[in-house]
C-alpha cells in the first residue's frame, strides 16, 4: 500500500531535531549556577569539586556503565514497542533505581533545593526521550504493517494533548488529587484483573471482531508474507470511512468503527487524570483501546504508540525550551540507540505472541504498576522500583 510508505515519518523526525537544536547552550548556566550554590564538601549533599564528573557532568555524580545503559534501553523499546505502554515507567526504573540517579537527586534535596529539582527534571525528560523516540520508530513501523489504526490514534492524541494544556492551568493550586495516588493505584488493578477476565473464554465471548480479527492474523502468520502469496499488508488496516461523525476500517476482513468524539473525550480523561497524578498515563490507553474501542492487541501497540508520541513530543518540548531543562546527551545518546534496537525488535516479535498473551503480559505490567502506586499512596513510598 502507497500510503503507508508516506507515513510521514520525516515529519516526525523534523519535529525531534528541531528540539534538539532549540536546546540552546545558555541553559547550562541555569545548572552551572546551581552547582556554584551547592554547599562543597565530601558530604552527603555536598559537591567534591575534586572529584571526576559524572552525570550531567557534575563533580562527583554517578557515573552510568554505557553497556548497562544500552542493554536496559533495549528492553525498554522492546516492551514499549510490543504493548504500547510502561515505557515511561521502565525508563524511570533504569535511571532511578537501577543507575542510583534518584538517589543522587534527593540528596541534594535539604542542601541545594535548586539542583535536586534540576537533576529531577533531567531525569523526567530523559524518560521521555527514549519514550519519545520508541513511539516513533514503533508508529512507523507499525503503520507499515497496516497495525496502527491512524485515525484513533490522532483522535486520543489531540484529546489528551487538549487535556495536559487546559487542566493543570485550571486546577493548579486547587486541587490536589496526588493525595488520593493510592486509590488510583487500587483502580490500576482493577483495571488489570478486568483486561484478565477479557482473556478468559467468556471474556472473549464479549469481544467477537476482537478475536475473530487476532484468530485471522495469527492464522495468516502474523502478517508476515509467504512465498507465492499476495501481499499480506493489504489484509490491514484500511479505512473505509473517515468523517467527524464515524470512522470505520477492516483489519484481516473484520470491520471495527467508532465514533471520533468517543476517543477525544478519551483522551482528555487519560491527560486530565495523568496531570493530576503527575505520570505519564500510556498504560491507561491500552485498556481503552481494547475494552472501549474493542481492538485486538495486534492493533493497540501501534496505536497507542502515536497517541503517547504526540503527548511527549509537546511534553520535552514544554520542558527544554520553556523550562530549559538539560539532559545528558554521552547517556541519553547510548540509550537512544537501545531503544532503537528494542523498538525496531518490538512489532516483529509481537507477531509471534497470541494476542491473549500480550494482553497477560500487560496486566502481569499493571499489576506492578498496582503495587507501586498504592504503596505509595498508603504507604508513602513505593515498595517496588522506582522507589
Amino acid at each position: 500500500m502507497r500510503h503507508r510508505k508516506n507515513f510521514y515519518p520525516a515529519l516526525f523526525v523534523v519535529l525531534f531535531l528541531i528540539l534538539a537544536v532549540f536546546v540552546a547552550s545558555s541553559h547550562a548556566v541555569t545548572l552551572a549556577d546551581a552547582i556554584a550554590k551547592t554547599p562543597k564538601g565530601v558530604e552527603k549533599g555536598m559537591i567534591n569539586p575534586d572529584a571526576a564528573p559524572g552525570f550531567l557532568n557534575i563533580p562527583g555524580a554517578p557515573e552510568v556503565d554505557y553497556v548497562w545503559a544500552f542493554l536496559w534501553a533495549v528492553w525498554v523499546g522492546w516492551i514499549f514497542s510490543t504493548v504500547g505502554a510502561f515505557g515511561g515507567i521502565m525508563a524511570g526504573v533504569g535511571h532511578i533505581t537501577i543507575f542510583g540517579l534518584g538517589d543522587y537527586a534527593r540528596s541534594f534535596k535539604n542542601t541545594s533545593p535548586v539542583l535536586n529539582r534540576l537533576v529531577t527534571d533531567s531525569i523526567r525528560v530523559s524518560n521521555q526521550w527514549l519514550v519519545s523516540l520508541s513511539a516513533l520508530i514503533s508508529s512507523i513501523n507499525y503503520y507499515r504493517m497496516g497495525r496502527l489504526v491512524l485515525p484513533l490514534g490522532i483522535a486520543l492524541a489531540l484529546g489528551s494533548v487538549t487535556g495536559s494544556i487546559i487542566v493543570p492551568l485550571v486546577t493548579a493550586g486547587r486541587i490536589r488529587l496526588s493525595e488520593y495516588i493510592g486509590y488510583f493505584g487500587l483502580c490500576v488493578f482493577v483495571i488489570g484483573g478486568f483486561l484478565f477476565y477479557e482473556t478468559t473464554s467468556r471474556g472473549q465471548a464479549r469481544k467477537k471482531n476482537a478475536r475473530a480479527a487476532a484468530k485471522a492474523f495469527e492464522e495468516a502468520g502474523g502478517g508476515r508474507k509467504k512465498r507465492g502469496a499476495s501481499d499480506l499488508s493489504d489484509h490491514g488496516v484500511r479505512i473505509v470511512q473517515w468523517s467527524l461523525r464515524r470512522v470505520r476500517f477492516t483489519f484481516y476482513g473484520v470491520e471495527f468503527s467508532f465514533a471520533p468524539v468517543i476517543p477525544l473525550t478519551g483522551g482528555f480523561l487519560i491527560a486530565a487524570l495523568a496531570s493530576f497524578l503527575g505520570i505519564g498515563g500510556g498504560f491507561l490507553f491500552v485498556p481503552f483501546l481494547t475494552s472501549i474501542a474493542g481492538l485486538p492487541m495486534f492493533l493497540v501497540a501501534g496505536t497507542s504508540a502515536l497517541t503517547v508520541l504526540i503527548g511527549m513530543v509537546v511534553s520535552i518540548f514544554s520542558y527544554m525550551v520553556i523550562k530549559g531543562i538539560v539532559v545528558y546527551w554521552p547517556l541519553i545518546g547510548i540509550e537512544l540507540f537501545g531503544i532503537f534496537a528494542g523498538s525496531m525488535l518490538g512489532p516483529r516479535t509481537s507477531r509471534y505472541i497470541p494476542d491473549i498473551w500480550l494482553k497477560r503480559l500487560f496486566v502481569v505490567l499493571a499489576l506492578y504498576v498496582g503495587i507501586r502506586y498504592t504503596s505509595k499512596g498508603f504507604l508513602g513510598y513505593s515498595i517496588v522500583p522506582p522507589f
